[in-house]
């Protein structure tokens, strides 16, 4: 947890030197700075001011809690694709409370919580994992004795910015699914007097919160976030629109079960559930162990989990009748039958057109 020797860096030390001290060059540094604005969306003239923030701004107390969920968010975290990411991250901020990664347990982890939460208070950035529970006064997730309600509003109160770093802390994800019986609800629902950035996907790309980390340390401020209160870099575009698979999307080429010729072919999924044309995520873009694969690509549909109530939106491995709000523009029910009507017409269209051809040398043969 930003370490040297087994001791703990304070965090008035800058990420620079940090790095410096662990043997990192400048030209790597540089490396990382650009690496992030990319990830971010910024142009080249953002890359002096990121550099000069992780040179001179302190590393940035991080409190990040469990609550209900299953982890993989944290295994994420810690395994950034890219090498510089992922020996950087966890240095680049100051990561005083993680229940997973502290050596101390019990009386001590939640007396360095309560001291950080005191010395940094305003400027710490609390992030989140999991769902609170409002469900009989929140019993269902208790920590240490107290509701994991009540512990994410007591860490909330003082907090710089919130994140809320995985599908469960926003939107519940599974234990948010019908019929919900702990009551299971977002992050933001609890947390209503602090910015808050949802970070989705079950888990998320590790990269996404490194990004949004850079761009608090750089400019004092959240990044842009969709109107559903996402950073924009990252969630702009549906998985559909960077597909692999997309040219057999509009060409109406499908698989129809994950065994037939199509499926060796590495046709689109849409038909066995794929929900790539309704989900927005970076997955397609910037990918998954150092950027070798995504669901997708490796052959199985994406089942839309940054999407809200994504476990209540049909089953997996059933499509979507129809795409809702037109997006794409056609039924892909109907696409492949029409591609293959309109080359039906083409090929009587181009036999009727031959044989008048052939017919008229032949006449123009009889006549010579």
């Amino acid at each position: 947890m930003g370490k040297q020797g087994g001791v703990k860096l304070p965090s008035s030390d800058s990420f620079y030197r940090w790095a410096r001290s662990k043997g990192v060059t400048r030209r790597d540094f540089l490396k990382f700075c650009t690496l992030a604005a990319a990830m971010l969306g910024l142009d080249a003239a953002a890359v002096p001011k990121i550099v000069q923030a992780l040179e001179t701004k302190p590393r940035m107390p991080v409190i990040y809690l469990n609550l209900q969920e299953c982890t993989c968010c944290g295994e994420s975290f810690l395994r950034s694709a890219h090498p510089l990411v992922a020996d950087l991250i966890l240095n680049m901020i100051s990561l005083d409370y993680m229940e997973p990664l502290m050596a101390a347990a019990g009386e001590q982890a939640e007396a360095a919580k309560a001291k950080t939460m005191k010395d940094y208070n305003g400027k710490y950035l609390l992030v989140v994992e999991g769902s609170p529970t409002l469900g009989d006064g929140g019993i269902y997730c208790t920590i240490g004795g107290k509701t994991a309600t009540s512990i994410l509003e007591e860490a909330a109160a003082g907090a710089a910015a919130v994140i809320a770093y995985g599908s469960c802390a926003t939107n519940a994800c599974v234990q948010g699914a019908y019929p919900n019986p702990t009551q299971a609800v977002p992050v933001r629902r609890v947390v209503t007097t602090k910015p808050v950035i949802d970070v989705p996907g079950c888990p998320p790309i590790a990269e996404v919160i490194t990004g949004t980390i850079v761009h608090y340390l750089t400019f004092d401020k959240i990044p842009e976030l969709t109107n559903q209160g996402r950073p924009r870099a990252f969630y702009e575009h549906r998985v559909h629109d960077g597909c692999n698979r997309r040219a057999f999307f509009d060409a109406g080429q499908f698989v129809e079960s994950f065994d037939d010729e199509g499926a060796k072919q590495g046709w689109c999924l849409y038909k066995m559930g794929c929900k790539g044309p309704t989900t927005y995520n970076a997955c397609a873009v910037t990918q998954w162990n150092d950027g070798v694969s995504y669901p997708i690509k490796s052959g199985h549909p994406c089942i839309g989990c940054s999407e809200n109530n994504f476990f209540d939106n049909t089953p997996f491995y059933t499509h979507l009748a129809d795409i809702p709000n037109g997006a794409i523009g056609f039924n892909p029910d109907k696409v492949g039958v029409g591609a293959l009507g309109v080359a039906g017409v083409g090929v009587l269209a181009h036999a009727a057109a031959t044989g008048a051809i052939k017919g008229r040398e032949k006449e123009e043969k009889k006549g010579s």
